[in-house]
């Protein structure tokens, strides 16, 4: 693909101008990927993305051709600005320490910790067929099939919002001071906590899906659920606005 041929893409009407910015990267469940551009451009550049091997070598070529067409068309949009990119330097007395750790920040990656350890003293949960027994005698679901379904899917959402949570707190705590209040636009930060707390939400609800199916004495789940809770009304106090956001597409 040319630089014509991506602009004349980021042109097309189908797409929805930055949708991407404030999703969660779960392409195979989104339902807007046939108006996403960054969706358009994977499938085109590397093919089917469940069958991409990220450390096959042809991948990272064709995946370095599209960052230096990228870095190409800045630079080209740099100069029609008079601005030299090669020329700016880093004045070293500007440099600051690495703030401390936002709260929020913290409690997120307490919680993409507390998930791992309880996988691994939950090992059956991974729905091995030799396990599916020790499930059934947990549960008081009689379909042991409809229930691996149930089990599974609130499994991989649990997963993949994991540390997807902590990392989108990350951003919001970072650019939370650089977002200026009144320059007519929605503030990244807020965009970024709400994605968040949608991860949150889904979260706690594929915790309380598991919870029936555990052991009655599995007091680590609910930690885990109040950490989720507890987590949520600390980014909803720090982000008043951050539920009010609209994501381009999604909340449309």
């Amino acid at each position: 693909m040319n630089r014509e041929e991506l602009l004349s893409k980021a042109k097309d009407p189908k797409y929805i101008p930055g949708i991407y910015n404030y999703c969660d990267r779960w392409c195979e469940r989104c339902r807007f990927t046939s108006r996403c551009l960054n969706c358009e451009l994977a499938e085109e550049q590397f093919g089917d993305l469940e069958s991409v091997d990220i450390s096959n070598e042809k991948f990272w070529k064709k995946f370095s051709e599209v960052m230096q067409l990228t870095m190409d068309m800045i630079k080209e949009s740099a100069e029609e600005m008079g601005i030299d990119l090669d020329a700016i330097e880093v004045d070293e007395s500007l440099k600051i320490d690495p703030p401390v750790p936002d709260l929020v920040e913290h409690l997120s990656k307490k919680y993409a910790s507390a998930v791992n350890t309880w996988f691994e003293e939950n090992q059956y949960i991974t729905m091995e067929e030799n396990h599916l027994d020790s499930l059934s005698l947990v549960s008081q679901q009689n379909d042991v099939d409809e229930l691996v379904v149930k089990i599974e899917d609130a499994v991989e959402i649990i997963r993949w919002y994991q540390y997807f949570i902590h990392v989108k707190l990350n951003r919001a705590c970072d650019s939370f001071g650089d977002d200026i209040e009144d320059d007519g636009f929605p503030k990244d930060s807020d965009g970024s906590a709400k994605i968040a707390l949608i991860g949150i939400d889904r979260s706690i609800a594929a915790w309380k899906i598991l919870l029936p199916h555990l052991a009655p004495d599995d007091i680590q789940t609910i930690h885990l659920i109040e950490m989720l809770e507890n987590l949520k009304l600390r980014v909803e106090k720090r982000f008043p606005d951050a539920r009010a956001f609209v994501r381009p597409g999604f909340d449309e």
